[in-house]
């Protein structure tokens, strides 16, 4: 389920936390777009904050193999050599990052509590995507919005989970979708009784109101709701 549905059926968790970490008070427009073209084939694509929930649903869905980056707060090498996988694991910034040759759908579903994100690529039965290695800059412009950081090929055979983890609100016989977002941060939740600043800024919440604009098929319209995560 990805962040966008799991504020709108108020299911908060560490994820949806983590999207808002990088955001201060005010309101922030042109976020999370996704948009999908529906022929003989699935195509979809776009920004990076769905990324780690493409790789997810791919993982569930399919007999996948994953290639590419993966992003955690912890080193996984020991879980890496558990399994008989080699790995390239570097530090920066604070973060691990471990450059995955080839990895299966099974290992993704026991990576994914222990990941900051999943920057791979997946092919499957009917499947492929690609995704950018390198997440864009905290703060980038909002006209800016890379909406092709991501990108997906299915088969039509997997239009029903398509449609129930990233366009539930869209009609089932929709061939064109765009969905925006914007977030208006009202507030921020400081964790009470922390000094360190580094600590404040990544567990602190951000309340506010999230809006999802749809165009489906021409038509626009658009759903809103309070969160805080």
């Amino acid at each position: 389920m990805n962040f966008i549905k799991k504020i709108f059926n108020n299911k908060i968790d560490d994820s949806v936390h983590r999207q808002f970490v990088r955001f201060g008070k005010g309101i922030y427009k042109n976020r999370a777009i996704i948009k999908f073209q529906k022929g003989k084939e699935i195509k979809i694509s776009s920004t990076f904050e769905y990324v780690s929930d493409f790789v997810e649903l791919i993982a569930e869905i399919s007999d996948a193999k994953f290639t590419g980056l993966i992003l955690s707060k912890n080193g996984l090498k020991e879980f890496f050599a558990s399994k008989n996988k080699e790995t390239l694991e570097t530090k920066k910034a604070g973060m691990y990052v471990n450059n995955i040759n080839e990895i299966e759908s099974k290992i993704i579903k026991e990576l994914k509590d222990k990941t900051y994100y999943f920057l791979l690529d997946a092919k499957a039965d009917g499947i492929e995507f690609k995704c950018k290695k390198k997440l864009p800059k905290p703060g980038k412009s909002e006209g800016k919005a890379d909406d092709k950081f991501c990108v997906l090929k299915a088969d039509l055979k997997y239009w029903s989970k398509i449609k129930e983890n990233f366009f539930p609100d869209v009609p089932e016989n929709a061939k064109k979708c765009i969905a925006k977002h914007s977030f208006d941060i009202k507030n921020i939740i400081a964790p009470e009784g922390e000094k360190d600043y580094e600590k404040i800024r990544v567990l602190s919440k951000r309340a506010g109101k999230l809006k999802r604009i749809l165009e489906i098929d021409k038509k626009e319209e658009f759903r809103e709701c309070e969160f805080e995560a």
